[in-house]
């Protein structure tokens, strides 16, 4: 296999931009920023998830079986930035974004245009990430989009030109 195409070819796959976060029962969080996503099911609805095996929230996601997917909108890029790192907590804000608790616990960021809160229902552990799979327990829009939907998202492209995750 070239190794430049397969890299290329995996660029290609159009995301959007999420924080991903989860809550243990002590209070601590994990939060960052994923691209993994997709819509798995609609009865009932699933959503699969891709997370790296040696993050914070795989670990807690893990542990609570439960989490929420934050979606990102466009002019959020400093958001997207921020959750790149590993996240702080500090009363009700995590890395600087207030955040309410969700109907699982996980947190939901206040300034996020929607979420989908999940209960943890299969994981797939393969390679250096592993595949939740969660169903959709909660969602809320924090207003209705003008036109479609998922032009309100914010997308790995809009993060610049020398920003890729693939391949």
């Amino acid at each position: 296999m070239d190794a430049n195409a397969k890299k290329t070819a995996l660029r290609m796959i159009p995301y959007g931009l999420y924080v991903l976060t989860a809550q243990r029962a002590d209070g601590s969080v994990a939060a960052a920023t994923v691209n993994w996503v997709t819509q798995a099911s609609f009865a009932p609805p699933l959503v699969a998830v891709g997370v790296k095996t040696d993050s914070q929230a795989h670990a807690v996601i893990k542990e609570t079986r439960a989490f929420a997917l934050n979606v990102l909108g466009k002019g959020q890029q400093g958001v997207a930035f921020t959750f790149f790192k590993p996240a702080a907590r500090d009363g009700q804000r995590i890395s600087g974004e207030p955040f309410r608790a969700g109907t699982t616990g996980a947190p939901v960021l206040e300034r996020a245009p929607a979420f989908v809160e999940c209960r943890l229902v299969d994981t797939v552990e393969r390679g250096d990430h592993s595949i939740f799979v969660g169903e959709v327990v909660d969602a809320g829009v924090a207003s209705p989009p003008a036109g479609r939907a998922d032009e309100a998202t914010l997308w790995l492209r809009d993060l610049g030109e020398n920003i890729f995750y693939g391949g």
